[in-house]
């Protein structure tokens, strides 16, 4: 069986990617490689896979790529590449959000509508098309109102994805991520600040008052979401896929502080605009149609990221700025 993976340099992908082979899949990866933060991160994140002679490695931006002939040979397409960041959609920088979310993610399906061969098509959304929720547990069915432009232009993706579906019979799976975290993460998400802020003693700026809630997924949980949302015959349209535990940043910060067996300096400050309150997920319906169910509790999950940014502190540490 052959994937194709966008964005596959990055946090999720490049482990997406890693698992992938393991199950004897062939893997062309595409990532641009962009400076959204620094590239040798990513270079760090491909290492092993330039490595697997099941790997091929496409270094290019996918409003450039040619996919043509390549969506013949490809049963299926995991497509994670994006442009990441809430707080950073808004003003200018949204042209960006809307290239990198929506155009690329046209083109993409444009290039595989017409493919006898493909078997499902992964998108990687996200939980914020939710917005802001009052709902113990959010499921698939409830209403989407993004509070954020990345928010809005995930949702577009998604669209997008459903249109190809019923206008061409693409068999899609849209995956709703909730807060993935874990080795790899990315130098700008809360988890990796908080790491490094711990063992560098710098501060940590905490925007809110602590008591904001996630539903933290850990990212191997995440890969195996997608892998089961790939393989099952059943799978169609949208899944959650949550850690299935809500946990406050509170006591996110005193469970680092106690694997690090040391204080964090926090910095409070107000709350930007688009953070939501609180994110949980419904998942029961990823457990009934996929089998998914995760296996990394947050304090096992967060033992891992910290062991991870402690052996690469060199290589994030000018890119993690407070």
């Amino acid at each position: 069986m052959k994937a194709l993976v966008t964005g596959c340099a990055g946090f999720i992908g490049s482990q997406l990617c890693e698992k992938l082979l393991s199950e004897k899949f062939e893997v062309i990866g595409v990532d641009v490689l962009t400076d959204y933060y620094d590239p040798e991160i990513k270079k760090s994140n491909l290492r092993n896979l330039i490595n697997s002679s099941g790997f091929t490695f496409i270094q290019s931006d996918l409003m450039a790529a040619d996919f043509t002939e390549l969506a013949k040979e490809i049963d299926f397409v995991f497509h994670l590449a994006a442009q990441p960041g809430v707080r950073g959609s808004w003003g200018d920088k949204f042209s960006t959000y809307v290239t990198n979310n929506i155009l690329t993610t046209q083109r993409l399906l444009e290039a595989t509508k017409n493919s006898h061969k493909l078997k499902k098509v992964v998108y990687a959304s996200s939980s914020s098309v939710y917005g802001q929720i009052k709902e113990e547990n959010v499921n698939e069915d409830h209403k989407t109102a993004p509070h954020s432009p990345y928010g809005a232009t995930k949702l577009a993706g998604e669209n997008l994805c459903f249109l190809y579906d019923a206008n061409y019979g693409m068999p899609v799976v849209s995956l709703r991520l909730f807060t993935v975290y874990g080795p790899r993460q990315r130098p700008d998400m809360a988890f990796a600040k908080l790491i490094h802020a711990g063992m560098s003693g710098k501060k940590f700026p905490l925007y809110g008052d602590g008591k904001q809630e996630r539903d933290f997924t850990f990212v191997l949980d995440v890969v195996e979401g997608m892998r089961l949302a790939a393989l099952s015959a059943d799978a169609r349209g949208i899944f959650n896929i949550g850690g299935g535990h809500v946990v406050s940043m509170q006591t996110v910060i005193g469970l680092i502080e106690e694997i690090l067996g040391s204080k964090i300096n926090i910095e409070y400050k107000n709350l930007e605009r688009g953070d939501v309150r609180r994110t949980s997920a419904d998942i029961s319906k990823s457990r009934e149609v996929l089998g998914f169910a995760p296996k990394h509790d947050i304090k096992t999950g967060l033992q891992r990221q910290v062991e991870f940014m402690q052996k690469h502190f060199d290589l994030y540490a000018n890119s993690i700025g407070f």
